[in-house]
């Protein structure tokens, strides 16, 4: 157990799995071919779950119900951000059916 008390686990053996599990993965890049971020998607039992990989330690895993934008969603059930073997352990962890409640995230505007 790592001290986050999540079972440490390569972010390959990971990624592996949530491939297992349905995840669809991309790699959207720039205008120079860099990869931007590396972003896994799966829909299933009515909602949603997004993975964002944008480094070893920066990750952002989260579950939303399907009528929101997986870009920026206004309403999600759950959200884990932090290193990449960290977020990906507690998306692993996260049971199928778990909806804790909704949160509802502040909008942005753009001046």
């Amino acid at each position: 157990m790592s001290s986050t008390g999540v079972a440490a686990a390569s972010v390959d053996v990971q990624l592996r799995e949530l491939v297992g599990r349905g995840f669809r993965f991309v790699d959207p890049r720039d205008e120079h071919g860099d990869v931007l971020a590396v972003v896994g998607v799966r829909a299933h039992d009515g909602v949603v779950d997004i993975i964002e990989l944008h480094g070893e330690d920066d990750a952002i895993a989260t579950r939303m119900p399907p009528d929101q934008d997986i870009l920026s969603p206004r309403r999600i059930y759950w959200r884990e951000q932090g290193p990449a073997s960290v977020v990906l352990a507690k998306m692993l962890f996260l049971a199928d059916d778990y909806l804790p409640g909704m949160l509802y995230l502040p909008t942005t505007v753009s001046a």
